[in-house]
């Protein structure tokens, strides 16, 4: 399982989202630091079968990190969990954060590798890190719901971005930053010190994210996130 350290590595790094083996294969090689397999037709956190995520795992081979979505239920997280991903994520819904039984169920199906994905329409996310520290979370994310052209610094106000993200530091949780994001967010983004900033429809052709990875705006997002890193392409 890949270790974290943001006093070695401040600045976030860059999570792929991909639907399948090809794209996966094509943003390890642009340098994503974390392959994200998720299925785009199905909104933010569109779970792809099991068998693609391993087709997707064994081609990253070990290039880089890799996540994938599964349902918020022990079954689904489970069943994920064994297909090789490093990290397990699931949508954490209001009423679900209310459960705290039911948060430590899930990360009981996948110990020391579920991250909570917290959305950017249900209020400020800060306040729910403490239960998810508590319920045994690995990690967290704000993400967007809806996936029709508002971008997360549309909907979450910089103060609840930089709370968030400070409550994750606090709590020892890995933190991620998500939602429609296009590479002219990174430099904003970037001040709130999460660990990773997540991108599918800004990376992708034309800025479609039902569309194919492009290895070009990978590249660019790469240089954006590391100024002083050349480009290999």
């Amino acid at each position: 399982m890949p270790t974290f350290s943001t006093q070695q590595d401040p600045l976030p790094r860059l999570l792929v989202s991909v639907r399948d083996p090809a794209e996966a294969e094509a943003a390890r090689l642009a340098g994503a630091d974390l392959i994200d397999a998720k299925d785009p037709e199905r909104g933010a956190l569109g779970a792809l079968d099991d068998g693609i995520v391993r087709e997707i795992v064994a081609r990253v081979s070990g290039g880089a990190a890799t996540s994938a979505v599964a349902d918020p239920a022990v079954r689904s997280v489970a069943a994920l969990a064994q297909t090789g991903v490093d990290w397990v994520k699931v949508g954490i819904a209001p009423a679900l954060l209310r459960d705290p039984s039911a948060l430590v169920d899930l990360v009981a199906a996948a110990p020391r590798r579920l991250i909570a994905v917290l959305f950017a329409e249900d209020g400020t996310t800060a306040p729910h890190v403490p239960a998810l520290a508590a319920a045994g979370f690995a990690g967290a994310m704000v993400d967007t719901a809806g996936k029709t052209g508002a971008r997360l610094p549309d909907l979450a106000a910089p103060a609840d971005l930089s709370a968030f993200t400070a409550a994750c530091r606090v709590h020892d949780l890995m933190s991620g930053l998500a939602g429609s994001l296009r590479v002219i967010d990174i430099p904003v983004l970037c001040a709130y010190r999460p660990d990773y900033l997540g991108f599918r429809g800004g990376l992708c052709r034309d800025f479609d994210r039902r569309n194919g990875i492009d290895p070009l705006r990978v590249a660019e997002a790469l240089r954006a996130l590391r100024p002083s890193r050349q480009d290999a392409a």
